[in-house]
Order: C-alpha cells, then sequence, then structure tokens
C-alpha cells in the first residue's frame, strides 16, 4: 500500500480491459469528437489555435501533449523562448514555417523540431492554405521564465501565478552596475 501511495493516480486499477481502455487510450475517433479550447495568446492576437490536450484527457501531469490546429495566415503563439522547460513539435498536417532565433525554416508533413529549454527563441506560423496540425509536447514545472524577445518582456509562471515584466527593468544582482539580464 505504501507503493501505491507514492503514485499521483490512486483510483483503483479496474480489472475490465473495457475500463482500462476507457480511460488511458484515446481512438482516433475519440480524438476528433474532442471539443478542441480555442485559443488566442495574450501577446499576439495573431496566435491563434485550437489546442486538445491529449495528455489531459489520460491523465498526465508531469508533461503536456497537445494536438492544435492553427489557421492559414495564424501563428502558434508569440516569438519566445523558455528557461526551463523543453518543447517539442511535430507536424501532422499543413505548411509551417519556424522562426528560429530570428531565422526562418519551412515546414512540412513529418518534420519534428526540438526545443531544449534555454534554446532558440521560436514561434511557428502557418503559410499554407490549408490548417496546419501538430502534435506539441512540453514540460509541466512549477515554475518556468520565458522571454518574449521581440516585446522586451519577460514571463515569471510560479505554480500558477503569472508574472510579466519589461526586460528593461528587470536587473540582474550579481553583474556588473548598470548592466542588464539579456543584454550580450
Amino acid at each position: 500500500m505504501a507503493l501505491a501511495s507514492a503514485f499521483a493516480y490512486h483510483e483503483p486499477m479496474s480489472q475490465d480491459p473495457a475500463s482500462l481502455g476507457a480511460r488511458f487510450i484515446l481512438t482516433r475517433e475519440a480524438i476528433e469528437a474532442m471539443a478542441g479550447a480555442e485559443k488566442v495568446h495574450f501577446l499576439n492576437a495573431n496566435g491563434r489555435r485550437t489546442n486538445k490536450s491529449l495528455g489531459d484527457a489520460t491523465g498526465l501531469t508531469g508533461f503536456g501533449i497537445h494536438l492544435i490546429e492553427i489557421p492559414p495566415g495564424a501563428d502558434s503563439t508569440e516569438y519566445h523562448v523558455h528557461y526551463q522547460e523543453d518543447e517539442c513539435v511535430y507536424v501532422l498536417a499543413g505548411q509551417a514555417r519556424v522562426t528560429l532565433d530570428e531565422q526562418p525554416f519551412d515546414l512540412g508533413p513529418g518534420d519534428f523540431v526540438g526545443l531544449p529549454a534555454g534554446g532558440p527563441a521560436h514561434v511557428f506560423h502557418n503559410p499554407g492554405p490549408d490548417v496546419l496540425r501538430c502534435l506539441v509536447v512540453g514540460g509541466r514545472l512549477a515554475h518556468d521564465v520565458a522571454d518574449y524577445p521581440r516585446l522586451g518582456k519577460r514571463l515569471y509562471r510560479n505554480e500558477g501565478t503569472w508574472n510579466l515584466v519589461d526586460l528593461a527593468n528587470v536587473t540582474d544582482p550579481k553583474a556588473a552596475p548598470g548592466s542588464r539580464v539579456g543584454s550580450k
């Protein structure tokens, strides 16, 4: 019993295969029937997507996995970089243009982008005539810091509380007097 209490999932596991399948398996039909959440990024009105959280639907808590659809002409989010969380994107359908540290790259179905914590700033854009469909996977840490370099903003996320600040007002107390965070 002590071992079982170490796990976040506490419901007794049924021996009924149908019950297990209903809890942990999403069929194609179930995914297609899921109502997607329409999202607009809080810093980019063109950052529009429909999000189906496959991980939430199956009880995953350590990382998120989302099926996202980005309409033609839209961005996935605002151009950003995470400092604590890894992220990756697998293109399922449509065309994408990913910008990595201000360098654009064209992607199509079957292409994969890995974005380690502290890696390049990035944003995905749908330049095509069809919906861009991707699987997005990312960490779900209690704390993360993300910069929005084009806007000069930094987001501190602490257990559900978000604080957005201007990078110009962020100083490093260990740096030389007058130096700013993010300056090279």
